[in-house]
């Protein structure tokens, strides 16, 4: 039975997958890499960044004597930057401790920074042809349905039992293609919604299908409710027309990126003085505010914000970095050099927009 389910299923993927750019390679560094950016990213997404990736970091060495800002700019847009932080840094561990080589060891790539289970597993199959089963939100879609498991798969007791028939049916020949027929699989024909079932290799053997519950199975728990804050930034100019910009500390949400200095609105604050506020706590200055640039609307994994973006001008003290790494003052030209978040990426395009006596005019009116 497992033979069967492992023959047809790499059969259908051997005729059916996609063309993607990191099945091309047997390189275990080239995979790390789509492994880390695939993670809670699409693949349309992932493909464009990959390769501009690789184009500058075509390897362990060339990433790891890359600066982190370098690092940060060619991942700027593709989000979840502790990614990127995690494979630069892992990088140089394996420059270090492993003179530039990808582990075939298990517990030697668990050592990795930002290598888990999953990425391990998918490394070790796919590059190096070792039988270690992997569980993502594909893998749990499909094995869920075929073993006709109805409890809540965001269980860790039931993600166990997914990963324990895993590594029951990966075969000991092509362990890596078997993975990647099970994602491809539930990737595209195993969908969440109106699943694709007359076309799949597995469904004779498919509990959920046999009994109709294709709707109902996998069972996914309620996601809490994200919260949504009010944040509002501050454009300070200076008399030369340069942005005050801070670098945000290493560890921590969006670590190593620059952003335009402000913060989340209280109870009972206006916008205005919200700007006010966290400029003095954060930089030690007092600002005039000005116009409002901009707001817009993001979301980030857990949150979602509205974020404002006011013109300002230091009306007392000198900016210092007290809750950052460091502050820089650069002109509108400048900004672009820099990693931004994708929200304050979309505050430049708007300053991008406004030349030399739009900004003179700006700083005259604040």
């Amino acid at each position: 039975m497992t033979d069967l389910f492992s023959a047809n299923l790499i059969q259908w993927y051997r005729e059916n997958k996609r063309d993607l750019p990191w099945r091309e390679t047997s390189d275990p560094y080239r995979i790390w890499v789509s492994e880390i950016m695939l993670q809670q990213t699409r693949v349309d997404t992932v493909i464009p960044y990959y390769h501009r990736f690789l184009e500058v970091f075509p390897t362990v060495t060339a990433l790891a004597e890359a600066d982190q800002q370098q690092v940060l700019k060619i991942w700027e847009g593709l989000g979840y930057y502790s990614r990127a932080r995690n494979l630069h840094s892992g990088a140089r561990y394996l420059m270090e401790s492993h003179n530039g080589e990808v582990p075939q060891n298990r517990a030697e790539l668990l050592n990795v920074k930002g290598i888990g289970t999953y990425t391990a597993a998918a490394i070790l199959s796919i590059a190096f042809g070792q039988k270690h089963a992997v569980v993502d939100g594909n893998v749990l879609r499909v094995l869920s349905r075929y073993a006709g498991i109805r409890e809540d798969i965001r269980s860790g007791r039931v993600v166990n039992e997914i990963q324990k028939i895993a590594d029951q049916l990966i075969p000991d020949d092509h362990p890596g293609d078997f993975n990647q027929a099970l994602m491809e699989l539930g990737a595209t024909l195993c969908k969440p919604v109106s699943p694709l079932c007359n076309n799949c290799p597995l469904s004779s053997g498919c509990k959920a299908w046999n009994l109709a519950e294709t709707d109902t199975i996998p069972y996914k728990s309620p996601a809490k409710k994200i919260p949504h804050y009010e944040i509002a930034a501050g454009l300070i100019l200076n008399e030369k027309l340069e942005l005050l910009i801070a670098l945000r500390p290493e560890h921590g949400m969006l670590g190593g990126l620059w952003e335009f200095p402000g913060g989340k609105k209280e109870q009972g604050e206006t916008l205005e003085e919200t700007v006010k506020r966290e400029l003095l706590e954060e930089l030690g200055v007092q600002v005039r505010t000005g116009d409002l640039l901009i707001s817009l609307n993001h979301t980030y994994s857990h949150f979602k914000i509205t974020l404002h973006a006011y013109w300002c001008r230091i009306i007392s003290g000198v900016p210092s970095p007290r809750s950052s790494q460091q502050l820089r003052w650069v002109s509108a030209d400048e900004l672009d050099v820099y990693p931004f978040p994708k929200a304050n990426k979309l505050i430049i395009k708007r300053v991008a927009r406004l030349d030399t006596s739009d900004l003179e005019n700006v700083f005259g009116k604040i």
